[in-house]
């Protein structure tokens, strides 16, 4: 029991990460670390703190169940960032098209704008021409006034 108290808690640097998910079955892996058992390929002892130092001294069943246990552990923080992972597609789904809503909204103001400023520059004319117009009629008037004294 002593050697039970001593048994260095698992930290978080002992769990795998997936750099890339696409492809990634737990089953998978699971098969290929048994076909190099089954091949000899892994070596008996492994360094990799899978089974603490105690675990030397348990017993194959007691080796399987912790062994299990890790293994239930493993799934559900993996199923936790599948999760994460979907929740981030959502996400990055809804502000893709957030962004496309507003790229189109930006371009039908853009083409509204485009259209009032070719109104603005035709009534900035047709106004120019008034004015000149008015100008003629006002020196018109001027003249007629002074041909009427």
């Amino acid at each position: 029991s002593s050697k039970i108290r001593n048994l260095e808690v698992q930290s978080a640097d002992d769990v795998a990460e997936l750099k890339d998910c696409i492809d990634f079955s737990l089953a998978k892996t699971v098969s290929k670390i048994e076909e190099k058992l089954e091949r000899g390929g892994l070596p008996e002892h492994l360094d990799d703190d899978i089974i603490p130092s105690v675990g030397n001294e348990i017993g194959a069943e007691a080796k399987i169940r912790f062994l299990k246990a890790k293994l239930r552990v493993m799934q559900e923080e993996l199923d936790t960032v599948v999760c994460e992972c979907r929740k981030k597609d959502d996400e990055n789904q809804n502000l893709k098209s957030q962004l496309k809503e507003s790229e189109e909204e930006l371009s039908r103001l853009q083409r509204t704008i485009s259209v009032q400023h070719s109104q603005m520059e035709k009534y900035k004319t047709l106004s120019q021409a008034a004015n000149k117009k008015s100008e003629g009629l006002q020196q018109e008037l001027l003249a007629l006034e002074k041909v009427l004294q």
